[in-house]
């Protein structure tokens, strides 16, 4: 199973609705959401999972953003988009996670079973606190970094979780190295005891709310080579001295996507069919939707790995 972790940005839950909707994403595939704010586009992404019966999981302690402060000031007013919220907590294809830290162990000494939850455990230094909770017991998932002494502790509901993105300081550094590995974690999961694997997709774990205008643009894509090992192409634009013109600078990039899909014969998914319109229209859908398509496109292309068809 893969496990694909996502921050709450309006682009990530559209494309997870998108995949969803288009019936691209099968039950092997469980996306887990870190919301950052409470908004009907969350809402409507959880309810439409729920109404779909393809589980999911929300990070309850999310890390990042306002989501918990929000819920508290809209609770009391009875706010629509977090009562939808609350409508899916109850749905039976909703699984709570908490990222373990030093306050998750009382976060959870109320609640009467802990065998039902996902535990996110993003380093080797919450092992500690993860025991203080589960001593004679294990949650149904529990998300850990590939760390022996970790794994040892946890022999039966244990999820990969690494960020494989290969980030770099700046998006014109990834000319530097166009083409890299990403991933081989759906090869071997299985064979090394987990039930699955996780990880950031192409967006990588680092954070930030606000976005800025960058110099150069850079469109992420991974593919399968000819060992079924996952790697990443980088298409980064040439016009990089300034932050003028970033449709054009797109348009830079993209054409390289579509000489690069040409020559290689890449199968098509609905991701790249996007990028290839935009190639062939002019069009700039904006960099929330670049990112858009590239999650798209390595979601789906998991889903038919996983579903036997690559």
């Amino acid at each position: 199973m893969y496990f694909p972790y996502l921050r709450g940005r309006q682009f990530e839950l559209i494309a997870l609705r998108e995949l969803l909707e288009a019936d691209l994403i099968g039950d092997k595939i469980v996306p887990i959401i870190e919301p950052i704010k409470a908004t009907s586009t969350l809402a409507k992404t959880l309810l439409s999972y729920s109404e779909k019966k393809h589980c999911h999981a929300l990070i309850m302690n999310p890390e990042v953003g306002n989501f918990a402060s929000t819920i508290r000031e809209s609770e009391k007013q009875e706010d629509r988009v977090v009562m939808d919220i609350y409508r899916d907590l109850k749905s039976q294809y909703l699984i709570e996670a908490y990222i373990m830290n030093k306050q998750t162990p009382l976060q959870l000494e109320k609640r009467q079973d802990l065998s039902q939850l996902m535990i996110v455990n993003p380093k080797r230094d919450c092992m500690e606190d993860y025991l203080k909770v589960y001593t004679e017991m294990e949650p149904e998932y529990t998300l850990l970094p590939d760390d022996r002494t970790f794994s040892r502790k946890v022999p039966k509901s244990k999820v990969l979780f690494m960020d494989r993105f290969p980030k770099a300081p700046r998006n014109s550094d990834y000319s530097k190295n166009e083409d890299e590995f990403y991933s081989e974690d759906h090869l071997y999961y299985d064979t090394e005891g987990f039930r699955g694997f996780a990880d950031y997709s192409i967006v990588g774990s680092d954070f930030s709310e606000t976005g800025f205008a960058p110099l150069a643009v850079a469109i992420h894509i991974v593919y399968f080579d000819s060992d079924k090992i996952l790697r990443v192409h980088h298409f980064v634009s040439d016009s990089n001295d300034d932050i003028n013109d970033p449709a054009g600078k797109f348009g830079e990039a993209v054409s390289k996507l579509a000489e690069w899909v040409k020559v290689n014969n890449l199968r098509h998914t609905v991701g790249i069919d996007k990028f290839l319109e935009c190639n062939r229209t002019g069009k700039y859908p904006g960099l929330g939707t670049v990112k858009k398509y590239s999650i798209m496109h390595h979601l789906e292309l998991i889903n038919r790995f996983l579903e036997g068809e690559i």
